[in-house]
């Protein structure tokens, strides 16, 4: 298989994972505190993949490729997993899906900034209009906590996308493997304190059948599964026309909230879709007509 094929599918799963996970950590998160949840996630996940890694992929991890391990395990796997984690908690699981599908538009920036891509004006404009997007949705629906869940929702997205330019970077000298379980080892080891706080305040949730579940299906499937096929992904192909494949998840998202959970769908939820996906879209597309050799880019 090509490798943008297998990068397109590695995504492509990622992504339709994560739009799922939305229903599932919504209903969850009504009986376990945030960063409980997260922790038991990370503890699930820790342990899958360190035993595939310890039996087929183990390598020297130098001291430099350190740095990249900590960078997307702490603005990855740590903040912007507890910012989406909180904001779903607060608003709802269509709006968590499709407020962090603005990642795409904000990795341009960060490319920008860390890659040294040149930004362009579609790029510049893809970017306005992902941000308008987001404040349709975000902006004049809801009153309270869904307002500031929301808010707390793009904070995922901006943090999402800062972690997804250093997989992209670190991929180069280690393993899309080694890079995902020592990530994940890591915010797992850095959410401790934080779980520990909030077990002292609230008490360790009771656990029932279907919340073991729920915690087993987001660690090993939504993380361990979902993080190293969207690090994968990364890896085989451009991080901006990865990023396409990020549509799956408000998509899944979205529907899966209306089908199961019985969520609305207002006007605002299409409108900021719609913006979004043609940001996304649009500043893709024109970053591959770019790597085209010049004789087939008007084919």
């Amino acid at each position: 298989m090509r490798k943008e094929w297998l990068g397109a599918l590695s995504l492509t799963l990622a992504a339709s994972i994560w739009g799922g996970m939305y229903v599932v950590s919504k209903y969850a998160l009504a009986y376990i505190e945030p960063f409980t949840f997260v922790w038991l996630r990370y503890a699930v996940a820790f342990m899958v993949l360190f035993v595939v890694w310890f039996r087929f992929g183990r390598e020297s991890i130098r001291r430099a490729d350190w740095k990249w391990i900590g960078l997307v395990g702490v603005i990855g796997y740590v903040a912007s997993i507890s910012f989406q984690f909180i904001g779903t908690k607060l608003s709802d699981a269509h709006t968590g899906s499709l407020v962090t599908a603005a990642t795409p538009a904000f990795m341009v920036l960060f490319a920008r900034i860390l890659l040294k891509e040149r930004l362009t004006p579609v790029k510049i404009g893809a970017l306005g209009l992902a941000t308008v997007g987001v404040l349709i949705v975000v902006g004049w629906e809801g009153e309270g906590t869904y307002r500031v869940g929301s808010f707390i929702l793009v904070l995922a997205a901006v943090t999402w996308a800062l972690m997804s330019i250093y997989v992209k970077i670190g991929t180069q000298s280690l393993s899309t493997l080694t890079l995902t379980t020592f990530s994940i080892g890591v915010a797992w080891l850095l959410m401790t304190p934080l779980m520990s706080v909030e077990v002292m305040q609230s008490g360790w949730p009771k656990l029932n059948g279907v919340l073991w579940l729920s915690v087993l299906y987001i660690g090993v499937v939504s993380t361990a599964g979902a993080f190293f096929f969207w690090n994968k992904g990364l890896e085989l192909m451009d991080a901006s026309v990865g990023s396409l494949f990020f549509f799956f998840q408000p998509l899944v998202g979205g529907t899966l909230g209306w089908l199961v959970l019985n969520e609305t769908l207002h006007l605002n939820f299409f409108i900021g879709a719609g913006c979004i996906m043609t940001a996304v879209t649009w500043s893709t597309l024109a970053e591959r007509r770019q790597q085209l050799p010049i004789s087939n880019r008007h084919l």
